[in-house]
């Protein structure tokens, strides 16, 4: 499989276990706590997977901008966090970083 595949996999299964930190409401709910640890542990596993054919450094600030960029979208929605011109230009910066490191 596609090393940058796989990366964008992890990163998608890190907005999921960053999600399930808000669910597992400090790990005191069973089912989300439990989720939440496995869509972790599964997400760096792929992530190291990556790693085997990428540079560690752009892999991995490429997983976190995913999952970042991820977490912060889905909060909007989920959660009802904030929107305004400034969280926004900075998710369009995230995306622009992981769009370069892509390419470098």
């Amino acid at each position: 499989m596609n090393a940058w595949l796989i990366v964008l996999i992890a990163g998608l299964l890190e907005t999921g276990w960053a999600l399930g930190l808000k669910y597992s409401d400090g790990f005191t709910k069973p089912i989300p706590s439990v989720l939440t640890v496995v869509g972790a542990l599964a997400s760096f596993w792929l992530l190291s997977i990556a790693m085997k054919d990428l540079p560690v450094g752009t892999a991995y600030a490429v997983w976190v901008g995913i999952g970042a960029v991820g977490t912060a979208i889905l909060s909007v929605f989920l959660f009802g966090d904030p929107v305004n011109l400034m969280r926004v230009l900075g998710v369009l910066l995230i995306i622009g970083g992981i769009i370069a490191l892509k390419f470098a």
